[in-house]
């Protein structure tokens, strides 16, 4: 069980004007923010972190919408943070999310769904690792 995962605040909550709201929902759960900046994906950038899903039939459509805009990749900490995060966006598609979560609040529909949440402890770890340098989180509790 790992104590940080890496949430992206998606395009469509940066056009939406959403990101303190999705900010805030984050630390009254009680996630502690560790690094936060605002970057634009190149198409690069979104293929090296989607390559995943490279075989997926929505890769490309993935690849074109995390690219539309500027979003906002933040390393989080708290204790079972993979799955607490997980928990507290929802599933993926906002009509089957449950009552309260960030999706359900705030997600149009499947695609453009606000927010990104890391699947694994392991992802975690390297999903923070592409968009943070070690200088760049904040030295607390042995990161």
């Amino acid at each position: 069980m790992s104590n940080k995962t890496l949430a992206i605040l998606k395009p469509d909550c940066v056009r939406k004007n959403l990101i303190g709201k999705v900010i805030s929902h984050i630390q009254d759960s009680g996630f502690k923010v560790r690094a936060m900046k605002m970057v634009k994906l190149t198409p690069d950038a979104a293929k090296g972190f989607y390559e995943v899903h490279k075989e997926r039939p929505f890769f490309n459509d993935l690849i074109t919408y995390m690219t539309s805009g500027p979003c906002v990749p933040i390393a989080l900490e708290k204790e079972n943070a993979v799955e607490d995060f997980r928990k507290l966006i929802g599933t993926t598609d906002p009509k089957k999310a449950d009552e309260g979560t960030i999706r359900k609040l705030y997600a149009e529909n499947i695609q453009e769904n606000i927010v990104h949440g890391s699947d694994s402890d392991e992802n975690a770890a390297k999903e923070i690792n592409h968009f943070f340098s070690r200088k760049e989180i904040l030295e607390i509790n042995g990161w």
